[in-house]
């Protein structure tokens, strides 16, 4: 998952909550002076965030002066006597608004790491104050003018492809966001904005207080029958840490929820732990978000009218690659239907299993898991205990470094001369490998605790551009990985594994940016094309050289044995129901309430009627489950668009065959080729083009079936890229 910046949330139009901004602004030194997050960035690397200096009680300040020197600059630029050029509109508004970059990176990282009752009064305040003052730039009648007449200048011409393609983003995100509407539209627009971004601070901070605040405590020993020593030990350091010294507890979070579902043998306390989770944001109590899932619906409905769309599905989807809802879904439903087959199939081995054990009962959600892992056992002789040993956390991150030294010619090195906001977070700076060349530095935060949202995401702190001087990039990863015992190492699933590559995917998208404009850096993508960079580096975490040079068992040091790497690469395709459902069920629900209209809806009955509707099994659940569904309901971000992982997977599986086509996964023209392509255009060009340009063809939906282990009858492609069932990408 990625974080956002301003400047993509505002050229999204999803403006309303905000995560990392990259606007640029001059300083404000007498307020920087008195208020240390208003000040340039010092110090090594072309200057670093001051985390050394932060107070809570600053934040407030600090963001008001930010806003109120960066409207005086979009002031400046909307009333220029002279003719709107290129030169003195478009990229005079690249140079706005550096202070309320630096002030709001720092507190959206508090948002989501540092979290605590101080912050949260902030948060309330402040996000609603943020979102009339976007409103404040894209509704600058005066601006927007200028903007379009750079937009229809014959001038635009002459302007390079990468600049043209600026110019164009400004115009139709201004003209998404609603600078053509009326006067009295526009007042509704911002009125609705901000009622939205109060409403995603509720619902954040509704999730962070159930999934911090609520547990599973085990006082007995013997309740922990099945459980790994490595779990065993993570579970008692969390009691320690909740003030519960000499109990074992299950926080309320994935990374400590699944893996107790996977070895618990108390099947009544994997109900628990299970109900527990799946019910974050749906206890009928103060933190309850179903009633804010309703408004939000609502007012999401009524800005797409303003807007001009039928649907929000329809606004957020414009100009994403698929273009419209109803492409969207054809992909979805073409997966889905093989999907829910596979999910009878693996239900009924795992029932056969039960059955054989004497278990005498009928398979459930807080089951599935459980079995799953025994049927994988029994039918590959596979046992994930016996893989753990081999994934330590450190040792997988020195892979991915050598993975991104082999396809990117990056080199990380660990420094210590900067300050980090806690002292779980380590940074490395990232150099070329042949020149030696600075070229940013990366972040990461890999432990769960408390005042941390959960989940795994990437952020940039600052992007790469080179408008007036070069700037180099500085970005995070950032997890939940449960800590075990002080000086042992973090074991993690294969699951975790891929997650990991995952993020630090989109890192490496970040770091080999080579754009000149902000606005363009980076993953400031189509949001259905932005997962695509992370979910192909997944495919490295399986590869030989990953495995025997970083895959080293914690005790032995031995590199996994062959025998069990064949054991893996034969299970590849095991429980793709269950993950393809548990996913697919969560885009197809987001996807429909979004195309539902002004529909007044209770999300719970909703949900369940749409599952039903789809045929959903029964032994499982949602991914997120619509009261915690905080990609969709804690800001626009993903909102009608959790279908982008699929979306992605679809290029991902295709691009992966460049590489196998070649000479392997470190192929070094056809990496070079995707460096070129993908990784460091950013939003130069239409993604699209970008992807014919490294694939020579549109991609074949073919591919992600064959991934999946399903048929590839349910999707068939042509030459280019349309199928029966669910389009390409075109």
């Amino acid at each position: 998952m990625i974080k956002y910046s301003f400047r993509n949330a505002l050229f999204s139009a999803s403006i309303i909550f905000i995560l990392v901004f990259n606007f640029a602004m001059t300083t404000n030194v007498n307020a920087a002076e008195t208020n240390p997050l208003l000040a340039e960035w010092t110090g090594p690397y072309g200057g670093i965030p001051p985390f050394d200096k932060v107070k809570v009680s600053d934040f407030k300040s600090a963001l008001e002066s930010a806003m109120t020197e960066n409207l005086k600059e979009i002031d400046r630029i909307a009333k220029t006597s002279a003719a709107p050029t290129f030169d003195n509109t478009i990229a005079e508004l690249e140079r706005t608004g550096r202070m309320l970059d630096r002030v709001s990176t720092i507190y959206n990282i508090w948002g989501g790491n540092m979290s605590t009752a101080e912050f949260r009064e902030v948060e309330n305040e402040m996000d609603v104050k943020l979102a009339a003052f976007y409103d404040k730039i894209t509704q600058n009648e005066a601006l927007f003018k200028r903007v379009e007449a750079v937009y229809n200048s014959p001038e635009k011409s002459k302007l390079t492809s990468e600049q043209q393609r600026l110019v164009w983003r400004y115009y139709t995100n201004f003209v998404r966001a609603g600078a053509k509407l009326g006067t009295a539209e526009k007042k509704r627009l911002s009125e609705i904005n901000q009622s939205l971004a109060g409403l995603y601070t509720r619902f954040s901070q509704n999730l962070l207080a159930d999934e911090t605040d609520l547990y599973v405590e085990i006082k007995n020993e013997a309740d922990l029958a099945g459980l790994p020593q490595s779990l065993r030990d993570a579970l008692a350091g969390i009691g320690e840490a909740k003030g519960k010294k000499g109990s074992w507890v299950v926080s309320n979070t994935r990374s400590s929820v699944d893996p107790f579902l996977t070895y618990s043998d108390k099947r009544e306390l994997r109900e628990k732990v299970w109900k527990m989770f799946v019910n974050r944001g749906d206890n009928g109590d103060k933190n309850d978000n179903n009633a804010i899932i309703t408004e939000v619906l609502q007012l999401r409905a009524e800005r797409a009218k303003l807007l001009g769309f039928p649907t929000h599905a329809h606004w957020r989807l414009e100009n994403a690659m698929a273009k419209t809802p109803e492409r969207a879904m054809e992909l979805m439903e073409a997966v889905w239907k093989p999907a829910v087959e596979r999910v009878k199939e693996e239900v009924a081995d795992m029932q056969k299993l039960a059955d054989k054990e004497g278990a005498k009962i009928t398979i459930e959600p807080w089951d599935y898991r459980y079995y799953m892992e025994k049927v994988r056992k029994e039918r590959y002789d596979l046992d994930q205990n016996e893989v753990k040993p081999y994934l330590q956390l450190d040792k997988l991150r020195e892979g991915m470094f050598w993975v991104a030294g082999e396809l990117f010619n990056f080199k990380f090195t660990p420094v210590t001369n900067v300050p980090v906001y806690h002292p779980d977070v380590k940074v490395w700076e990232v150099t070329n490998k042949t020149t030696g060349k600075h070229v940013g530095l990366w972040y990461f935060d890999p432990y769960a605790r408390e005042g941390k949202r959960s989940g795994a995401w990437m952020n940039a702190y600052r992007g790469q551009d080179r408008l007036d001087n070069e700037v180099t990039t500085i970005v995070s990863n950032n997890s939940n990985f449960v800590k075990g015992k002080p000086g042992e190492p973090v074991l993690i699933s294969w699951d975790d594994a891929e997650t990991l590559f995952h993020e630090f995917g989109h890192a490496l998208h970040g770091l080999s940016s080579n754009v000149t404009y902000p606005s363009l850096s980076g993953t400031s993508v189509a949001r259905d094309y932005v997962e695509f960079p992370s979910q192909l580096l997944e495919h490295w975490v399986s590869t030989p050289e990953v495995l025997q040079k970083f895959a080293l068992h914690y005790q032995t040091g031995k590199p996994i044995p062959q025998a069990l790497v064949d054991k893996i690469n034969k299970a590849a395709t095991f429980n793709q129901g269950f993950a393809t459902v548990e996913y697919l069920s969560s885009a197809l629900i987001d996807m429909k309430l979004h195309l539902a209209g002004s529909q007044k809806i209770d999300a719970d009955k909703f949900e369940k009627e749409t599952l039903d509707a789809l045929g959903m099994p029964k032994e499982l659940v949602m991914r997120h489950r619509t009261p915690q569904f905080g990609h969709v309901f804690s800001s626009d971000g993903y909102s009608a668009g959790y279908y982008s992982y699929l979306w992605s997977d679809v290029l991902t599986a295709d691009a992966f065959g460049a590489f196998t086509e070649g000479k392997g996964p470190y192929d070094k023209k056809v990496g070079a080729s995707l460096v070129k392509n993908i990784f460091s255009v950013g939003n130069t060009i239409d993604p699209a083009e970008a992807y014919r340009n490294f694939r020579g063809r549109d991609p074949e939906v073919s591919a992600l079936m064959k991934k999946r282990g399903f048929p590839v009858a349910e999707a068939k492609t042509t030459s280019k890229g349309k199928t029966s069932k669910a389009k390409g990408n075109k």
